[in-house]
């Protein structure tokens, strides 16, 4: 691959590689919506013995290829992660070195995590783990993304502007993590014998509420600050729509007794959250971040 070649390449590449990383979080949702946690109940093998489901085996058809099916899409991630870093290598792109080679390894982080999980019996806070690796290799995906063009450069900004974007960041990441929170002690655990958080689920819905609601006035404020720039003010217009929506979502699904469908979309909403929220932070600190554009 020519050098030029792999510089056009990059675009398509790492956005195949944002998608992936965001889709194998909706499918992981699947995955536990359906109860098909322990479709395949040992790691790396499916069943003991086999490293695809058997015929008649005891965990179900269904189950067991819902949960074999997730686990092949790491070997499709793992292999747009090699065609990123090639691409990035045969650019010339030195800048984009350690975010291309910190996907390929974290995705084989994510396959040893998701057999810990697997391996503890969908123990609760080995699932939080597992996803919130997702959300670190999603940050680092959208980085790389936006950089796909051209190398950014550092920023001079005003100290307040700075802070607010830190803050904003903090709070976008404790939605996450009391998100993590209430799955713990929620229904939906991806089996019915797997262990559970030891907290009401009430209790953890209403930290989870509260984050976000901070959240959505933290942007607020931060988009009324007159001297941010047009990018970002964009940005937090967007993550303002997107937010609001995610929290509907969570409210009518929680009052709604936290029906699969709306869960998925929740989890869904949460990586688009997370995207964005990233972004945010990614145009106060940088130049040439251009992935909305």
């Amino acid at each position: 691959m020519k050098s030029s070649r792999a510089a056009r390449a990059l675009s398509p590449l790492s956005l195949a590689l944002l998608i992936s990383q965001a889709a194998i979080v909706v499918t992981g949702g699947v995955v536990r919506l359906t109860g098909s946690g322990l479709g395949c109940p040992t790691w790396p093998e499916c069943t003991p013995g086999s490293y695809i489901p058997i015929k008649n085996q005891a965990e179900g058809t269904v189950h067991s290829w819902i949960e074999f099916t997730n686990r092949l899409l790491t070997f499709v991630m793992v292999a747009i992660a090699i065609a990123v870093l090639i691409a990035v290598l045969k650019a010339g792109r030195k800048d984009l070195r350690v975010l291309a080679l910190g996907q390929f390894l974290g995705i084989f982080g994510q396959g040893v995590l998701g057999g810990i999980t697997v391996l503890t019996d969908l123990n609760p806070i080995s699932v939080a783990s597992h996803f919130l690796l997702s959300t670190i290799l999603i940050a680092a995906a959208t980085s790389l993304y936006s950089r796909r063009k051209t190398p950014a450069t550092k920023t001079r900004i005003h100290g307040q502007i700075s802070s607010y974007s830190k803050i904003h960041l903090m709070w976008a990441t404790a939605v996450i993590v009391l998100g993590t929170v209430v799955t713990g002690a929620g229904p939906h655990a991806g089996d019915f014998q797997a262990p559970r958080l030891h907290i009401r689920i009430q209790v953890a819905a209403l930290l989870h509420g509260s984050a976000v609601v901070l959240l959505i006035l933290s942007t607020i404020a931060f988009y009324l600050r007159k001297d941010i720039s047009t990018l970002t003010r964009k940005r937090l217009l967007v993550f303002l729509v997107i937010s609001l929506a995610q929290g509907a979502i969570g409210y009518i699904q929680y009052l709604q007794g936290v029906p699969e469908l709306l869960v998925a979309a929740h989890l869904l909403g949460s990586t688009l959250v997370w995207i964005w929220a990233w972004q945010i932070w990614l145009s106060v600190q940088f130049k040439g971040m251009e992935i909305t554009r």
